[in-house]
């Protein structure tokens, strides 16, 4: 998907491996100065020194989601250097597979603080900002565990499910408070990625589809002429187990 992004600025979150390294490098390829958020510093680090030496323009930033002072502080500092914030992908998500007999309210609390709240912090930090400067563009990455839940997966679906729908509300308010405003939800399905394969090394790949299918479906988000908006979007691999 070519989208020219040259003179735009993006903020990706867990940027540092998998997905968000694949939508990172996508948009940075498109022209767009991009900031790879992430905790997790030394991947980071290693991201943005790989796509520097492709003469890509990517800035590393060391964010906690799961903490809203940290959120606030950032996004102004972003906001501050770049002096807009054109392009925001809510990406990172963290999962705990456990029965809930066995999960700890603290792991409860890793999985809903990180993929709901996290998401939520930069939403209502880059959002307000977004209609004083009359525009943007937020995508949310969610997951087929917002339409279909599975055992050991109950914090993770209910964080996404939360986050499909406060996706969908802010869709509607952005249609009333700032049409230059697009909002996005992207229902990626399984993902040979470490973030599957760290949990189930036995997982078939052949039943997974590589990120960067996923990173231009985003791109194919923003290529939307103004005026018209892709609202939600599904991507699964064809044999995808868990849609609808």
């Amino acid at each position: 998907m070519q989208v020219d992004l040259r003179g735009r600025n993006a903020l990706v979150t867990g940027a540092a491996r998998g997905l968000g390294a694949a939508i990172a490098r996508r948009l940075a390829g498109a022209g767009a100065m991009v900031w790879a958020a992430d905790v997790r510093e030394k991947e980071l680090k290693e991201l943005a020194r790989a796509l520097g030496e492709e003469g890509l323009a990517v800035q590393p930033l060391l964010l906690d989601i799961r903490d809203r002072t940290q959120v606030a502080a950032a996004v102004s500092d972003v906001w501050q250097a770049s002096g807009s914030l054109e392009i925001l992908v809510n990406n990172a998500a963290v999962d705990v597979s456990k029965p809930i007999e066995h999960l700890t309210a603290e792991e409860a609390d890793l999985v809903i603080s990180t993929n709901l709240l996290g998401p939520i912090h930069l939403c209502l930090e880059n959002y307000r900002r977004m209609i004083r400067q009359g525009g943007g563009h937020i995508v949310n990455i969610l997951s087929t565990a917002a339409n279909r839940t599975w055992t050991e997966a109950g914090p993770y679906a209910a964080s996404k499910t939360g986050l499909r729908a406060f996706t969908h509300t802010l869709f509607k308010e952005a249609q009333r408070d700032c049409l230059g405003i697009g909002v996005t939800g992207i229902i990626a399905g399984g993902m040979e990625t470490r973030f599957i394969l760290e949990r189930f090394p036995d997982a078939d790949t052949g039943k997974l589809q590589d990120p960067d299918i996923v990173a231009d479906t985003v791109m194919y988000a923003l290529s939307v002429p103004a005026g018209s908006v892709v609202g939600e979007l599904v991507i699964v691999p064809r044999n995808e187990p868990s849609w609808p």
